[in-house]
């Protein structure tokens, strides 16, 4: 097939560090292209891709100064897409209600994966003025706030087996993957450790929208005993950080749309404690490949249950639900049943 994939311009594909959409949006892309697809990546210049890369911002804007000032990047981006759109098959959009108004008045079919949260309230009065775009989730509770909208599907996230394994390790302490937010739940896994009596070390991003949260409430936090502070990592370090961890923490006060940092873990045969919010119960099986729970007390007594958890069926379980294989098969089903023409309807003789 002939897909186009368009990406969100705030990092590079794939993101140097921090970057969920994008990075997955890379997975996706390399694996179409290794299926044998004709694969054309609209995203920032600084990208790496093996498809044929059209470079809408010539690097990406998160080292832009006050990029999210004006919507012209992306309006940019959109011409582009919508002058070549009758070269391929379908449109694939990571960037939210943007193509929404263009695309459906041409006729190349297309479908947006929506990655975030849909429970804000002008969720439904955006989408819902095109009841006909296909829409994607990544997570059955993402939709929940929003069933009504035109769900194509829900595709999970997936990404390549290689990319994360567990590294040699004696797992010693607790892990805290991700970005400092309160929403992410540092606070939380912080006294989680603490009162399990066990080191916690966090490696996360502190984005500019979190700058004061980290400031004010969290460092001072970071600084107690048995907590090791690491910044942000990259891919390169998480095999052996997440190799040396008893458990990854992901205690959220969000409705997680999907949460990458769950599989990476499985990935690397980390055990993952969680609670109950969002995709939670879609990513891990409870008793398995970790435990959900309902609060810090029971993340407490998950973390004396984790000699129970094979770390080796922790790897395999990821392998057998979280490739990026699976996600790309997942994703040409849609494209398939999106591209295929409408069977002509039958008529009887003399109507």
């Amino acid at each position: 097939m002939r897909i186009a994939q368009i990406a969100p311009l705030f990092e590079a594909v794939p993101p140097r560090r921090y970057g969920g959409t994008e990075r997955v949006v890379h997975w996706l892309t390399e694996e179409l292209v290794a299926m044998g697809h004709d694969v054309t990546l609209f995203a920032t210049g600084d990208s790496t891709t093996s498809a044929r890369l059209v470079a809408a911002r010539e690097r990406a804007a998160r080292f832009v100064p006050n990029f999210e000032a004006n919507g012209a990047p992306y309006m940019r981006l959109l011409e582009l897409v919508r002058r070549q759109a009758a070269g391929f098959d379908v449109l694939h959009f990571h960037i939210d209600f943007w193509p929404l108004p263009t695309f459906s008045r041409q006729p190349t079919p297309f479908l947006t994966t929506l990655h975030g949260r849909m429970d804000r309230d002008w969720v439904r009065d955006i989408y819902g003025l095109f009841p006909d775009a296909s829409l994607v989730s990544i997570s059955d509770a993402q939709r929940a706030p929003a069933p009504a909208l035109n769900w194509a599907g829900t595709v999970h996230h997936g990404m390549p087996p290689g990319l994360l394994r567990p590294r040699p390790a004696r797992p010693g302490y607790l892990a805290f993957l991700g970005r400092i937010s309160p929403e992410k739940g540092i606070e939380s896994a912080l006294r989680i450790a603490a009162a399990a009596g066990m080191e916690l070390r966090v490696a996360a991003k502190v984005g500019e929208e979190d700058a004061a949260y980290h400031a004010e409430v969290v460092a001072p936090l970071l600084g107690a005993p048995g907590v090791r502070f690491l910044g942000e990592i990259d891919d390169a370090a998480k095999p052996g950080f997440l190799s040396g961890a008893r458990a990854l923490l992901f205690p959220i006060d969000w409705p997680e749309p999907f949460g990458l940092v769950m599989i990476e873990a499985m990935a690397c045969g980390c055990p993952v404690i969680a609670y109950p919010r969002g995709s939670v119960p879609e990513v891990v099986e409870d008793g398995r490949t970790g435990f959900i729970v309902a609060d810090e007390a029971e993340a407490v007594a998950a973390v004396a249950r984790l000699d129970r958890l094979d770390r080796a069926l922790v790897r395999r379980r990821f392998e057998e639900r979280w490739t990026a294989r699976r996600m790309a098969e997942d994703y040409l089903t849609l494209y398939r049943r999106l591209a295929r023409p409408a069977r002509p309807e039958l008529r009887a003789v003399g109507d």
